[in-house]
């Protein structure tokens, strides 16, 4: 029926941003904003692959599209008000192309749209029955707690690791936290759609968690290229990259903490070491996820036109993001 995840969702994405764009107006219709075209175009820039996911999710296991559309809608307002509120804890001032929420809105209000748009998620999914709002409210306490982990300071951390106190599966918990639980909540959304037990809704789960993580590391290895590429980096910036350096680089944690310290700005000889042993890993580790997903949900495939599109969705979801 579908050859790709693309081509599924492209007949698809077209129903879930009308809704999503009903449901933006109405939740915001009573707010003051300086620019509201901009936030609703900046919320629905994205891919929106979450979305995807628990729309395919539930179609495949025998639901109905109408029954997934407001399940996805939440999943992605969920991830819209995840962006506004990094976009800000970050100092980043474009999202997207456009500006960032909190350059145009302010600081204060930018955080509160956020709330506002993470408290509609979890009423509306509340109203559908209470595993969906369980569902999405457990997501969002768990990337709240995701990125409590994420270091902000280069120094402190670097004593961090000299102290010993840093766990070298930091990185594992962080993409789980921050990335993997919405993708693993998308995907038990569309088996509760599609009226699922629990024990396929388990399946999956860890089958959108083994997408998410691989989501994740690729996202990180587009910043480890980056920085291979232009032979640089700075404190800030190493901060960001060093769990996954501690997780899949042996023997790196010398060069981490001088990076850390800004002893060392420029990467050569040993540097470049560091980011290309890194690059290997995270390929590997990739396709291992990927592989992973796919077996999650091997004995538990429906005998239908999706089978196909479940086993090969999480490869073509990695290469849209990387096609990006």
């Amino acid at each position: 029926m579908f050859t790709s995840f693309h081509e599924y969702w492209r007949t698809r994405k077209p129903v879930v941003d009308a809704a999503l764009t009903r449901s933006l107006c109405g939740l915001l219709d009573d707010v003051t904003l300086n620019d509201e075209a901009l936030l609703l175009a900046s919320l629905k820039a994205g891919k929106m692959i979450r979305g995807g996911l628990t729309c395919m999710v539930g179609e495949a296991l025998g639901g109905t599209l109408d029954a997934a559309v407001p399940r996805a809608i939440s999943i992605e307002m969920i991830q819209a008000a995840t962006l506004i509120h990094d976009d800000f804890i970050d100092g980043d001032t474009t999202r997207r192309g456009r500006p960032s929420t909190w350059t145009v809105e302010g600081a204060r209000r930018a955080v509160l749209v956020g709330d506002v748009i993470f408290a509609f998620a979890i009423k509306m999914m509340s109203d559908l029955g209470k595993k969906d709002g369980a569902s999405v409210s457990h997501a969002i306490a768990q990337l709240s707690r995701g990125a409590l982990h994420e270091a902000l300071d280069p120094i402190a951390f670097a004593r961090q690791i000299e102290s010993g106190s840093v766990d070298k599966l930091l990185y594992e918990k962080i993409i789980h936290l921050k990335t993997a639980i919405l993708f693993g909540t998308a995907c038990l959304l569309g088996a509760i759609a599609a009226k699922g037990d629990r024990k396929l809704g388990d399946v999956f789960y860890r089958y959108g968690l083994r997408i998410g993580e691989a989501y994740q590391i690729a996202d990180d290895l587009q910043e480890v290229k980056v920085h291979f590429a232009s032979g640089a980096v700075n404190a800030n910036q190493m901060a960001a990259l060093t769990p996954l350096f501690l997780r899949f680089v042996d023997g790196a944690r010398h060069l981490v903490i001088v990076l850390l310290r800004g002893e060392v700005a420029s990467l050569d000889g040993e540097g470049l070491r560091l980011f290309r042993d890194a690059q290997e890993v995270m390929e590997t580790e990739i396709k291992s996820r990927l592989q992973s997903a796919t077996n999650e949900v091997e004995n538990n495939l429906p005998d239908n036109s999706y089978t196909e599109l479940l086993r090969r969705a999480p490869r073509d979801i990695i290469e849209m993001f990387n096609a990006s």
